[in-house]
C-alpha cells in the first residue's frame, strides 16, 4: 500500500515562494507517474508537474512554466515542488500523485493560498 503525505502549503504574498514536499511510503520505485495535480475552488483538478517512466521526463503545465521546479529525493522517499513567482490564481490545494501499474495513489492534500 502506498501513502503519501503532502507539507508546506500556506499563505503567501503575490511574487513570494514556497516548497511543498510529499513524503511516500511503500513501493513506489515502479512508479508510472509522480507529480502534483492542483484544484481551486470551483475548478477540476488539473495537472501541475509530474515525472513520467520510464526516462523520467517531465511535464509542466504552461501556466507554471518557468516558475515552479518539481524534483524528488530517492533515498528521502521524498517529493518536492518549488513554487516562485506565486500568483493569486496560484490559490489552490496541491495534491501529490503517484501512478503505479495503473493505480492512483492520492495524498490529502495541501492549501496554497497566494494573496494580491
Amino acid at each position: 500500500q502506498v501513502q503519501l503525505v503532502e507539507s508546506g502549503g500556506g499563505l503567501v504574498q503575490a511574487g513570494g515562494s514556497l516548497r511543498l514536499s510529499c513524503v511516500a511510503s511503500g513501493r513506489i520505485f515502479s512508479f508510472q507517474r509522480m507529480g502534483w495535480y492542483r484544484q481551486a475552488p470551483g475548478n477540476q483538478r488539473e495537472l501541475v508537474a509530474t515525472f513520467i517512466s520510464p526516462g523520467d521526463s517531465l511535464n509542466y503545465t504552461d501556466s507554471v512554466k518557468g516558475r515552479f521546479t518539481i524534483s524528488r529525493d530517492n533515498a528521502k522517499n521524498t517529493m518536492y515542488l518549488q513554487m516562485n513567482s506565486l500568483k493569486p490564481e496560484d490559490t489552490a490545494v496541491y495534491f501529490c500523485h503517484v501512478l503505479i501499474q495503473y493505480h492512483n495513489y492520492w495524498g490529502q492534500g495541501t492549501q496554497v493560498t497566494v494573496s494580491s
